[in-house]
């Protein structure tokens, strides 16, 4: 939703419009705004684009009047009406005196996930009191997935392939576990498609007919290190997922008798569901296997 935002903005935005693209209703695609950036969408929108004409009205000679007219106010009053409550002066008082102004620039949650994934840190993440590990063992099974094309995480994965998936899974019969999100190794993608994808895992008997563009794959038992973070806020989930990741970068599998051991099944993440805390699975060797 941050996204259309940002390429729609100096376009009219209804809720509807919104929440299409996050393929939420629109009663839920506003709930989870406001829980997750603390602002209404039509507060969050009036304030990106307030902030966003006082960078043009200081960067160019762009006269006021085309500047409100090009961020979809009304009129050239009801902008410099708006832009004085928020700033303290008019906008052609700004663009006299060129003050320094705090503008309303948010975080990208979506960043703030891929960045964390990749070992950078743009946000101090919250602090684990607690982390609860088992390693626990996998029969052989087998996997029902759907791929995408070049999806790396859960955000490009729903922009490939959509967000429906998962409920897709979830009408299984006899599965072993609920649905996941699964960071393939190399030996089981397919050409041109993606490293992370959606599955759900099945007996290893399973015979049973797949909806069009699923597969099923053979998984041979192996062993999971699974880490469980402490319950949550749900709006905190970025946060929580991103403690989770570097708990698990520095943990040292070596201590308890075993190695990382990631060509030998896909790493899972269970939905970050708040009241259970943030589940992910990475396999492992025992040391005495190898």
């Amino acid at each position: 939703m941050q996204d259309y935002i940002e390429s729609h903005l100096t376009e009219p935005i209804t809720l509807t419009a919104l929440a299409r693209s996050a393929r939420y209703s629109p009663w839920h695609a506003a709930r989870i705004f406001r829980e997750c950036t603390g602002k209404t969408p039509f507060q969050y929108i009036r304030l990106r684009r307030l902030s966003a004409a006082a960078l043009c009205i200081e960067g160019t000679s762009t006269r006021i009047v085309d500047v409100a007219l090009d961020f979809v106010f009304d009129s050239h009053d009801g902008f410099t009406r708006a832009f004085s409550r928020h700033f303290g002066m008019t906008p052609a008082q700004f663009r006299q005196l060129r003050p320094k102004l705090e503008l309303f620039m948010p975080a990208q949650m979506r960043d703030f996930y891929v960045d964390r994934q990749t070992g950078e840190s743009s946000m101090a993440a919250r602090s684990l009191s607690t982390v609860f590990v088992q390693v626990i063992s996998r029969p052989e099974r087998k996997l029902v997935l759907k791929r995408g094309r070049e999806a790396r995480h859960y955000f490009e994965y729903c922009e490939e392939v959509g967000c429906g998936v998962w409920d897709e899974l979830g009408k299984f019969e006899g599965a072993l576990h609920e649905p996941m999100g699964l960071w393939l190794p190399d030996k089981l993608k397919k050409p041109g498609t993606s490293s992370y994808v959606q599955g759900i895992e099945m007996p290893a008997d399973f015979e049973g007919e797949l909806p069009e563009g699923y597969d099923a794959i053979d998984l041979p038992d192996c062993q999971m290190m699974v880490f469980q973070g402490p319950p949550f806020d749900d709006k905190d989930f970025s946060e929580a997922i991103a403690s989770l990741w570097d708990c698990m970068k520095a943990y040292k599998p070596e201590t308890y008798g075993f190695v990382w051991a990631d060509d030998d099944a896909p790493r899972f993440q269970l939905a970050p569901l708040g009241y259970r805390g943030y589940i992910e699975g990475r396999p492992v060797r025992s040391v005495h296997a190898i």
